[in-house]
């Protein structure tokens, strides 16, 4: 892609892993709520996703969208994930197909299917020898609010796809942590997502040939309840991380995107 890509939400966790493992593969553009820490390598600017005269900013000049912007938090309250959330997504999408941006690749979260971890399932669905699996075509089923708006950001995309025609994947994030996976933590070792299988996963979204997809974001790991054969059909994502191939190490509990 010779274009720049806008990665919104730069400063996070996921951004910072994708940065990691990317940062040499493109032209970034990058979208800050807050001053970082430290002077980034590329074009960046600090504004809000709520704010129309900052997205506008934000859009112009790039091919393509990785949109992590907004407040993560799994409490965030209604208030916050109406603003932040749902409509700094929509107002992002807007200004893209105005931009006549190519691709727009949308972080959700397993928070958005949360609620399908029924007492009747767990931990059983956790554990190596169960099969049930979610593979990116059943509805949302949200476990809390800021579940509710990353399955509305997906609505966002599936309307902006037909309407517009703007290639949208989707990508449901797991529990993302730097190292190692968590320790005595099944649900964690389950959606684990590494470092380097997530700026992989992001750079198959931007470099594979789609409309519109849903696909989830972990890495191969043996304990498993959500399904990447999806990702790996049409987004050739090839991870390389298990969570399996850390059992019996030391390990930090980090929570989860």
């Amino acid at each position: 892609m010779d274009d720049p890509v806008l990665l919104t939400g730069a400063g996070g966790a996921v951004g910072e892993a994708i940065l990691e493992g990317l940062e040499e593969d493109y032209y970034w553009k990058l979208m800050f709520h807050n001053p970082p820490a430290e002077q980034p390598n590329h074009e960046y600017l600090i504004g809000d996703v709520d704010n129309p005269d900052d997205v506008r900013e934000a859009v112009s000049g790039v091919g393509a969208v990785i949109h992590l912007a907004g407040d993560p938090r799994p409490e965030a309250p209604w208030d916050s994930v109406l603003s932040n959330n749902i409509d700094g997504t929509q107002k992002i999408y807007e200004a893209a197909v105005e931009e006549g941006v190519e691709k727009f690749v949308f972080a959700s979260s397993n928070h958005a299917v949360g609620s399908f971890e029924t007492q009747d399932r767990t931990p059983d669905m956790y554990r190596p020898e169960d099969d049930f699996r979610l593979d990116g075509t059943e509805f949302p089923r949200p476990g809390n609010l800021y579940g509710v708006s990353k399955a509305t950001g997906e609505v966002l995309g599936r309307y902006y796809h037909d309407k517009y025609g703007i290639k949208v994947c989707n990508i449901r994030i797991g529990n993302l942590t730097r190292g190692h996976p968590p320790i005595d933590y099944e649900r964690g070792q389950a959606m684990w997502l590494s470092y380097p299988d997530c700026a992989h996963i992001h750079q198959c979204a931007l470099e594979a040939d789609y409309e519109y997809e849903t696909v989830y974001g972990i890495s191969d790991n043996d304990r498993k309840y959500y399904s990447i054969e999806r990702a790996k059909e049409v987004l050739n994502y090839r991870p390389q991380d298990n969570s399996a191939h850390f059992e019996g190490e030391d390990r930090v509990v980090e929570p989860d995107v």
